[in-house]
């Protein structure tokens, strides 16, 4: 018997690890020796003395770490620490980071490195020193191999009665197939033949998910509705269920079909999230990217799911993406503002080891950081100061609109202003940058810039923000400047308890500039939008 440690070192502490747990159920079901085996899931914002000594507290002969590009920078210290608190162990590396990368993983102390999927071959490992082999082949394959799948492993199963303890009010995370039909030259999944898992042992995995304490369940398929007649039946079996959970899925929006979208639009609000990635609206980059879209079919299909008003729906664009210019991503992010999905997530271009885009990048001419996460620094297309100009457009947009915030104030001021969304959230960023302002005063600091812009007016924009205030900010006063001094303030409060048969704060009313009175119902909250029912009296 080996004593083994997996780790996880998460980026948050609300996220969980599915691979720790479906490797230990590998060595649980391939092992021909016995093994224990400890789980530990840590954070990137924790201490590597704090991580190496709850790992040394278990006294582990082996250490298996699952490397990614959000923990990347952060493991060779600790590979380091725990060579020297554990001299004797082995230390094996998996996950993207290390199959794509083996030399460097072995060179910063790793004494193994398992190229793909580990379920099977791990437990071989473990196998083999328990056997009395004191050390067997490193995987010192090319950093350009691709992943070798097992086309013959079956779905096992990670959901152990530990597991649900360790998730309680975090992200659990599924799988329901391995690999992707499509190629895009920025992926690590691109040419993987897809391979489907049973159902029914899906269907059951999603059962007892549904059952727990996970806040969300997020299937990590990379393009979910790829089987159009698959995902169908799981999108029906998932709204049958009798749970409060919210289950998020990556899908290509232009594979839907009317017939699964009006399905969707029967979904109980907050039990479906959909993640769509568009990358971008510029032919040329989809194209250098080898990534295949129809833009008008997915701008239909979401434009739709959003009529429904029960999903929410978050749409992704890359910039950094070869041949688009500053301008060309301009008219990509607006085209994509207008869809009005809840979330427009502004990423950028990542050269990930072995995708086929970071073997391009020299003859492309992109600068990218050689650490993770391996971002575009600048390009032909991109010069630094248009990088700083979208880090500063995507920091507004991510403190306003990507969390629900100053949706009204958005509204009315790209209404009056003629202002285009791209360059509004660019006004805002380079104005009030926000690296964890306190909400008041920067809510204090956006009126503030709105108020100089094109045709706005003043009431009307106070009004905006006071309305924006209430629905998005439960129990905190609102910036001093926006409050109204009125006498008929106490009426409205009276008539809110009248109407909402309870008390409420004083902060939780407010007079407009028209003498209408609103208040909100801070009991009612859009299980979709996350705001609370703001009503006119």
């Amino acid at each position: 018997m080996s004593k083994v440690v997996l780790l996880a070192v998460n980026a948050k502490y609300v996220h969980s690890s599915l691979a720790v747990w479906a490797l230990a159920a590998g060595i649980s079901e391939y092992s021909d020796f016995p093994h224990d085996v400890k789980i530990v899931e840590a954070t990137i914002n924790q201490t590597n003395e704090e991580i190496i000594e709850i790992i040394s507290s278990y006294s582990p002969e082996v250490v298996c770490i699952s490397a990614y590009i959000w923990n990347a920078k952060k493991l060779p210290d600790i590979i380091i620490a725990l060579r020297e608190q554990l001299p004797k162990a082995k230390l094996i590396l998996g996950g993207p980071e290390a199959s794509f990368n083996v030399n460097y993983w072995i060179a910063q102390g790793g004494d193994e490195v398992i190229v793909g999927e580990g379920e099977r071959k791990l437990p071989a490992m473990l196998d083999k020193l328990c056997s009395g082999e004191k050390s067997f082949a490193k995987a010192n394959q090319p950093e350009n191999i691709p992943l070798s799948y097992q086309p013959e492993i079956s779905p096992i199963d990670p959901y152990t009665d530990e597991y649900f303890k360790a998730i309680k009010g975090k992200l659990a995370y599924i799988e329901t197939s391995r690999g992707c039909p499509f190629s895009c030259a920025f992926c690590l999944s691109a040419g993987d033949k897809v391979r489907f898992f049973p159902m029914e042992i899906i269907k059951q995995q999603i059962l007892k998910l549904s059952k727990s304490e996970a806040r969300t369940i997020k299937f990590v398929d990379r393009t979910f509705n790829c089987n159009k007649e698959r995902a169908y039946q799981l999108f029906e079996y998932i709204l049958g269920l009798d749970t409060h959970c919210c289950f998020h899925f990556e899908v290509a929006a232009d594979l839907f079909d009317e017939r699964t979208i009006t399905l969707l639009k029967l979904a109980p609000p907050g039990r479906i999230q959909l993640e769509a990635g568009l990358q971008s609206f510029f032919e040329p980059a989809l194209e250098a990217s080898a990534r295949k879209t129809s833009l008008y079919l997915a701008e239909k299909n979401i434009r739709e799911i959003m009529c429904g008003g029960n999903i929410h729906l978050h749409v992704d664009l890359i910039a950094g993406l070869p041949y688009e210019t500053l301008a060309e991503f301009e008219n990509s992010f607006d085209r994509a503002y207008a869809l009005k999905a809840h979330t427009l997530q502004l990423g950028f271009l990542k050269l990930l080891h072995g995708s086929e885009l970071r073997r391009q990048a020299d003859a492309l001419g992109i600068i990218y950081s050689k650490e993770a996460p391996y971002e575009i620094e600048y390009s032909p297309w991109l010069s630094l100061e248009d990088i700083n100009t979208l880090k500063q457009t995507e920091n507004a947009l991510q403190h306003t609109a990507n969390k629900s915030r100053f949706l009204k104030v958005i509204e009315y001021v790209l209404t009056v202003s003629n202002l285009k969304p791209f360059n509004f959230f660019r006004i805002i960023g380079v104005a009030a940058p926000n690296h964890g302002e306190d909400l008041s005063k920067y809510a204090t600091e956006l009126f503030d810039i709105c108020l100089k812009l094109p045709n706005v007016e003043h009431s009307k924009l106070r009004d905006s923000i006071l309305f924006d205030w209430l629905g998005m900010v439960k129990g905190k006063n609102m910036p001093s400047r926006l409050k109204l001094a009125d006498n008929s303030k106490s009426q409205i409060t009276e008539l809110a308890e009248k109407n909402l048969g309870r008390k409420i704060r004083r902060d939780e009313a407010a007079i407009l500039s028209t003498g209408q009175g609103i208040y909100v119902d801070s009991e009612n909250r859009n299980l979709v939008t996350g705001l609370y029912k703001v009503i006119i009296a």
